[in-house]
């Protein structure tokens, strides 16, 4: 059964400065290195990018809010790029750049194979882990379900495309 879903993945991140600021400096120029080793590790499906070849001028929350959206084969492909790459050490130092969130701001779904996320599905998924805690319609990596578990909690919710 899994092997006919990928895992998608939305994180966000409240800027401390603008993206030109001389705060964000380090960030910025670690962008281009860190997408290209999600898009060289084992697992990587896809990413959401704009015309800079990343996701730093779309803005569907805020002006100050960027967003990272990407999918994978599997929750283990995504975690150990997360937590057990380069991408790791620039993760630790998120304070630097970012507010201190007081909500979720990551969320991982199932989604079938082949599928492309939107991200009015994305912000969908994470207001509904906001407002619910994790399900299997909206998890994080601290409580996961599998494709089956969303398929039953669906069909228990009767939770189709709409959400």
């Amino acid at each position: 059964m899994a092997a006919n879903y990928h895992i998608a993945q939305l994180n966000i991140a409240q800027m401390r400065a603008p993206l030109d600021d001389p705060l964000l400096a380090d960030f910025v120029a670690n962008l281009d290195p860190i997408n290209a080793l999600g898009e060289a590790t084992p697992g990587f499906v896809w990413r959401l990018k704009d015309e800079a070849d990343n996701a730093t001028a779309l803005r569907p929350f805020d002006d100050m809010t960027i967003v990272n959206m990407t999918v994978w084969e599997s929750i283990d492909a995504l975690f150990n790029y997360a937590y057990y790459s380069d991408h790791a050490r620039m993760f630790r130092r998120r304070a630097e750049w970012f507010e201190k969130a007081s909500e979720a701001v990551m969320v991982l779904w199932w989604i079938p194979s082949g599928h492309i996320p939107t991200m009015d599905e994305a912000k969908a998924r994470l207001t509904y882990l906001r407002e619910n805690g994790p399900t299997p319609y909206a998890f994080t990596f601290k409580q996961r379900f599998t494709p089956d578990d969303m398929l039953a909690y669906e069909t228990a919710n009767k939770k189709g495309e709409s959400g």
